[in-house]
C-alpha cells in the first residue's frame, strides 16, 4: 500500500470503535491478503463522477435520494430482491425529480452494507450470552454458538455478494429496465391498490404524454433510456475497507473501491480513530453520520480533517436527529459550519433518530416521525436560506411491515406479519413511494431558498 495510506496496525493503533473481535488471527491475514488481490467492484472514475453530481447537490443545483436495506444478508442476493429494491428507489426518484423539478443523484444503500455497529458486544437470551450479531460480514444472525462466532471468510464472501449485485444492478439500470417509458411497469402488484399507487399512475400517465411530445418533435436523448446508479455503504470493518484501497492507476491517489460512496457511522466519527483516519486519505465523496450531539466545533473538525481543501462534492453531513429534537439542534450547526465557509452537502437520515421498542418487543419507527424530521430539516434550511440536500433511508422494495403508520396505517399489532429485517426497520414500498410524494412537495417549496 501507497505511504498515502496507514497501514491495519497504525490504524488499529488509533483506537478503531465497533470492531469484530477476530478469534482466528490466521484466517483473518488469509482472507485480507485474498481481499488485497482482488478485481476493484467499482473505478475510481465513477467515483469522481459522483462526487461531481453531489458537487451539485452541495450547490443547491440537485438532490439526493440514498436508499436500501438497514443491513444486507447473503441470502437477500438475489435477483428478485436487487430489482425490488432499484424498482422503488427507481419510482421515488421519477416522483421527486417530476413533481421538484429537480435533478436527482441516485445512490443505493446496497453492495456493501454487511456490517452494522452494536449498542452491546454481547446478547444474552434465556441465560444464554454469545457475541452479538454484527452483520453478514462478521457472523450469523441465528442465535447459535457456532453462528455467532466471528469469521474472517465471510469478508471475502461479502466482497462476492457485492459483486454479483453490483452485476445486476449495472445489467438493470443500462438493460432497459430503467428506461423511462417502463415508468408503469415500475408499479406492481400491492402498491398499485394503495392510494399513493394510483397517484403514482397518474404521475406516470403524465410522463408518458411528456415522452410522447418529445418523441413528436424529434427528442429521444440518452438519458430517457438509462440511469445513473451509484453504491455506498457505512465504512466499518477495517480490513475490509483497507484491503480494498488501491491506488488510482491515472492519478495515483488512493479510492477506496468497495463503494462509490462511503460514511462514517455516529459511532466511530472520532475525530483522532481510525475510521476518520482511514477515510480521510482516500480520494471517493464520502459521509459523516451527525446525531444530536454533535456541535458546531465537531462538525468543523471533521471537515477540517476529511476535506481539507474545501472540495465541493466531497463531504456530506448526514444529520440523523431524531423528530422531536432536529428543529433545536439543526440551526446552530447548519448556521456555523455555512457562516465558516465549509462547502457540505446537508441530508436528512429521518430514521436512526426515531428508533422504539413497540410493547411486542419488535422494533419500530413510526411514519409519522420519519416524515416529521424531514420536515424539520426542510424547514430549517428554509428558515436559514440553505439547501436541504437530500435523504437518507432505510427501505426495501417488499411489502414488510417493519415501520408502523402511512397511508396503509400499520398498528404495532401488524408487526409480527412480515417482520425481515435482521437489525433496524425498514419503510416497505407503499411507504417509501409514499415518502417520496411527501419530500416532493417539500422540495417544491424549496426550491426559491437554492443558492445561485
Amino acid at each position: 500500500m501507497s505511504q498515502q495510506i496507514p497501514d491495519l496496525a497504525t490504524l488499529h493503533a488509533l483506537g478503531a470503535a465497533q470492531q469484530p473481535s477476530w478469534p482466528d488471527a490466521s484466517g483473518l491475514e488469509a482472507a485480507v491478503t485474498k481481499l488485497r488481490g482482488v478485481p476493484p467492484l467499482v473505478f475510481a472514475g465513477e467515483c469522481d463522477e459522483l462526487k461531481a453530481k453531489l458537487a451539485a447537490v452541495a450547490r443547491g443545483e440537485a438532490f439526493l435520494l440514498q436508499g436500501g436495506d438497514c443491513a444486507e444478508t447473503f441470502d437477500g442476493v438475489t435477483a428478485d430482491n436487487v430489482r425490488n429494491k432499484l424498482r422503488v428507489l427507481l419510482q421515488m426518484a421519477v416522483v421527486l425529480t417530476y413533481a421538484a423539478s429537480v435533478p436527482v443523484v441516485k445512490l443505493g444503500r446496497i453492495a456493501g452494507q454487511y456490517a452494522k455497529p452494536r449498542s452491546s458486544d454481547s446478547e444474552t437470551r434465556d441465560g444464554l450470552t454469545l457475541p452479538a450479531y454484527r452483520g453478514d460480514a462478521v457472523n450469523g444472525y441465528e442465535f447459535t454458538e457456532s453462528s455467532r462466532i466471528p469469521d474472517p471468510q465471510r469478508l471475502v464472501d461479502v466482497y462476492n455478494s457485492s459483486a454479483a449485485t453490483l452485476n445486476l444492478v449495472r445489467a438493470f439500470v443500462t438493460g432497459g429496465y430503467a428506461d423511462l417509458r417502463q415508468v408503469h411497469t415500475w408499479n406492481t402488484d400491492f402498491v398499485r391498490e394503495s392510494p399513493v399507487g394510483r397517484r403514482y399512475e397518474r404521475l406516470a400517465a403524465e410522463i408518458d404524454r411528456a415522452l410522447t411530445f418529445m418523441k413528436a418533435i424529434g427528442a429521444d436523448p440518452d438519458e430517457f433510456h438509462r440511469v445513473d446508479f451509484h453504491s455506498s455503504h457505512e465504512a466499518l470493518v477495517l480490513e475490509y475497507e483497507h484491503a480494498l484501497t488501491r491506488i488510482d492507476s491515472r492519478t495515483q491517489q488512493p479510492y477506496d473501491v468497495s463503494a462509490h460512496f462511503l460514511w462514517i457511522g455516529e459511532r466511530t466519527r472520532q475525530l483522532d480513530g481510525a475510521h476518520v483516519e482511514l477515510l480521510s486519505r482516500i480520494r471517493n465523496p464520502i459521509g459523516v453520520k451527525l446525531g444530536p450531539t454533535t456541535s458546531p466545533d465537531d462538525a468543523l473538525a471533521l471537515a477540517a480533517k476529511l476535506n481539507p481543501a474545501n472540495e465541493t462534492g466531497r463531504l456530506t453531513f448526514i444529520t440523523r436527529m431524531g423528530a422531536g429534537k432536529i428543529r433545536d439542534a439543526l440551526p446552530n450547526l447548519v448556521e456555523k459550519v455555512t457562516a465558516a465557509g465549509v462547502s457540505v452537502a446537508w441530508v436528512c437520515d429521518p430514521m436512526h433518530g426515531n428508533t422504539f421498542e413497540a410493547s411486542s418487543g419488535y422494533k419500530t419507527r413510526r411514519f409519522d416521525d420519519v416524515i416529521s424530521e424531514v420536515q424539520g430539516f426542510f424547514d430549517v434550511h428554509r428558515s436559514l436560506g440553505t439547501w436541504p440536500g437530500g435523504v437518507h433511508v432505510e427501505l426495501t422494495g417488499d411489502d414488510v411491515t417493519e415501520c408502523v403508520g402511512g397511508g396503509e396505517a400499520l398498528l404495532e399489532d401488524d408487526l409480527h406479519n412480515r417482520y425481515e429485517s435482521v437489525c433496524d426497520p425498514r419503510l416497505n414500498r407503499v411507504q417509501s413511494l409514499e415518502l417520496a410524494f411527501l419530500v416532493a412537495e417539500m422540495l417544491s417549496q424549496a426550491a426559491p431558498a437554492r443558492t445561485p
